[in-house]
């Protein structure tokens, strides 16, 4: 069923004194888009359309009365800047471009980009609730800092920048929307410059239903990560869109099916090396037999080993268990960002459990990469992320769950107990599951002697 498309506005303030435009660095604990370089601005709201239907619907500048309210009430609340009170100072606004976001996107906007033009640049009062960082900058700076990892953004802010780098500004409304061809190719998205994230449809644990497959990595070994399409439909899709960029190995992040499902029809298609972790091999050849495998040039991959560059900086391999024995994990060297697979997720939650399944050991990855601190990180299903503080609050969350496993134990209640109590209302398809985790949270408490 299709998403209800909502309507948002944003401001690009451009110095014409400079030629800087003004951005914001979102704070890494906010729920959309966490740490993400973006415009201030944000949805229209029912009582913008209230206000401009009292007002005549008459606005300054080209803009309709609705985004006109939309625009001057989210500039207070986000920059106090009062449009309306510094008119004097501002020398035009008009559309730049329209993105709408994509299909596969659960809350869909379309969003409006406006510019607004200053003679010179303002000291803006930013909410340090929504911002962590702001300022002006050059577009080629911009542009300077995202390919170098320093700056992460959505495809349509990357677009406007690039196009406000030409000398002579785009005449007309910009389509921002991303480029894929519905039907025929999967989404890509280049959020972080050098990791393409495409999204096909998987069969993963709900409510997702996408596992996020990369090609990241310098020539000549540029690695096609975690390809899992859940049909041979959604293969010729993926198989369309990689074919634009290219790939010259397999590496499989860990075991479980929608991580590699469909990985033989692939090989076959492009019979390259597969990497992938000893234990991992071991999992899928137990669960799916050895001619699953067959015909391929299987490499191991371990903690602390190097496979090639990204942006000219080492990629090195990180063993990541807990939710699964074998997982691994990929950072450059400067740790601009960390790809931990399925240690967390932004969509639904993680499962531990099962024989490739140790909270011990999922404590303990948590803390690993929360202590390395990188920049962003890049999960295996749902948007990268601003800084660990998504591993933060998932351990937290576990942590919780813990104590109240152990008071509850205390009280006397059993394995059935537990799950009524702390999964109360749960549906019936994920019972199974949850009963997974409870199972390795008391496997943990008993083994630390804490019950």
């Amino acid at each position: 069923m299709a998403s209800k498309l909502r309507e948002s506005v944003s401001a690009i303030f451009r110095s014409r004194e400079t030629g800087k435009i003004f951005t914001i660095k979102r704070q890494n604990y906010l729920s959309v888009f966490p740490g993400y370089t973006a415009f201030p601005g944000g949805k229209v709201d029912p009582e913008d359309t209230q206000l401009s239907a009292k007002s005549g619907d008459v606005a300054p500048f080209a803009l309709s009365g609705t985004h006109w309210q939309a625009l001057s009430r989210e500039m207070e609340e986000e920059i106090g800047f009062s449009l309306i009170e510094n008119l004097s100072l501002i020398k035009d606004i008009f559309l730049f471009g329209t993105a709408i976001t994509p299909e596969f996107n659960p809350y869909r906007f379309k969003a409006h980009f406006f510019i607004v033009e200053l003679e010179k640049e303002i000291d803006f009062k930013v909410d340090a609730g929504e911002a962590v960082e702001s300022g002006w900058f050059g577009c080629e700076e911009l542009l300077s800092l995202y390919e170098k990892n320093t700056l992460m953004a959505v495809p349509p802010i990357v677009f406007m920048i690039q196009r406000l780098c030409q000398k002579d500004l785009p005449q007309g409304e910009q389509d921002l929307t991303l480029p894929h061809i519905v039907g025929r190719e999967v989404p890509m998205i280049e959020s972080l410059y050098g990791v393409k994230q495409f999204l096909p449809l998987s069969n993963t644990f709900p409510p997702a239903n996408r596992t996020n497959c990369f090609i990241i990595g310098d020539e000549p070994l540029k690695l096609l990560v975690d390809p899992s399409p859940k049909d041979e439909e959604e293969l010729e899709k993926l198989c369309r869109s990689v074919d634009k960029v290219g790939f010259d190995a397999f590496l499989i992040s860990h075991h479980h099916s929608d991580h590699h499902e469909h990985l033989p029809l692939m090989h076959k298609r492009y019979p390259l090396p597969v990497y992938m972790s000893e234990v991992t091999h071991q999992f899928i050849v137990n669960k799916w037999g050895l001619d699953y495998l067959k015909g391929m040039d299987i490499h191991f991959l371990k903690e602390g080993d190097s496979i090639g560059s990204s942006l000219g900086r080492r990629l090195m391999v990180y063993e990541v268990p807990g939710h699964d024995e074998g997982q691994l994990a990929l950072a450059p060297d400067d740790m601009s960002w960390f790809f931990v697979g399925d240690l967390i997720q932004t969509i639904g939650t993680v499962v531990i459990g099962g024989v490739e399944g140790d909270m011990i050991k999922y404590f303990e990855s948590l803390n690993k990469v929360i202590n390395l601190n990188p920049k962003f990180i890049i999960p295996s299903h749902g948007i990268a992320l601003g800084g660990v503080h998504k591993l933060k609050m998932t351990l937290k969350h576990r942590v919780h769950r813990e104590e109240q496993i152990i008071e509850l134990l205390r009280e006397g209640a059993d394995e059935e107990k537990l799950l009524n109590v702390i999964y109360e209302g749960l549906e019936e398809r994920l019972i199974p599951y949850a009963r997974k985790t409870i199972t390795a949270h008391l496997n943990k408490i008993r083994t630390e002697k804490r019950s």
